[in-house]
């Protein structure tokens, strides 16, 4: 049964966005799959409880106008946008930072910041003119958005970029009812995620294998924050495997 609202996730084809929209589809909810890959969207699409509830529009975020083209598709088709969940992101090789070549470096920031910002301004141009006004923005900031781990220069300066997006955002949302929040993801069992369990570096330089959660928790988070009344706004969710190493020095 429909809920008759709507969302765009970006990165949708695999890992996290996966789950989210897995999870908001099952909810209800009609889901836009936004990635580059158009076959993994479709896969997605396929395995979702109502694949009629489900659209793929292929999308390159580090493109301005290839994000234009997907609000203008989703507006068109569904008339609104209810939810953005602003999920697509990479990552870099894990190197000495003097050794990241700076193509590497600009794909990252292209990518996981310029990228996040193009999705949350295209959000607000949509959210702001439509009736009723209003809707929700999760940004997925990731652990990287507070602590860093070794070798990622590129990916964590991205990341706390991020919050600063968030904070912003969700402080420049408020007169047009739109809720900003980030949800901050540790070791979710991924592809981008599945080497921690077999060992990776660690702060004091040991290499050591890292617990991970099941990834299907992170949608569940995603739907809880989206499912908020828009006079509430979890602003920052952290969902981490408990065990790693993450709070205090573990």
């Amino acid at each position: 049964m429909s809920t008759g609202k709507i969302a765009i996730v970006t990165g949708a084809g695999t890992g996290v966005g996966k789950s989210a929209a897995l999870a908001l589809n099952q909810a209800g909810w009609t889901v836009v799959l936004a990635g580059r890959r158009e076959q993994p969207l479709k896969d997605v699409q396929a395995a979702s409880a109502h694949p009629k509830h489900c659209a793929v529009v292929p999308t390159d975020v580090a493109d301005p106008a290839s994000v234009e083209k997907l609000f203008d598709t989703v507006v068109k088709l569904h008339g609104r946008v209810d939810l953005l969940f602003n999920n697509a992101g990479v990552s870099a090789p894990g190197v000495p930072l003097d050794e990241l070549s700076i193509d590497q470096w600009k794909n990252v920031v292209d990518i996981n910041l310029n990228g996040m910002f193009y999705c949350l301004r295209q959000a607000f141009k949509v959210m702001k003119t439509q009736s009723p006004m209003g809707g929700r923005i999760i940004n997925n900031g990731s652990i990287s958005a507070t602590a860093p781990r070794p070798n990622s220069i590129a990916y964590t300066a991205t990341k706390h970029a991020v919050t600063g997006l968030t904070k912003t955002a969700a402080l420049d949302g408020r007169k047009f009812q739109i809720a900003v929040g980030q949800i901050d993801i540790g070791n979710a069992e991924t592809e981008m995620a599945a080497v921690m369990a077999k060992g990776v570096p660690q702060a004091n330089g040991e290499i050591k294998p890292e617990p991970l959660m099941d990834v299907s928790h992170v949608g569940t988070s995603v739907l809880y924050m989206a499912e908020l009344p828009l006079s509430a706004n979890v602003l920052f969710h952290t969902v981490m495997a408990t065990n790693m190493p993450f709070v205090g020095r573990g």
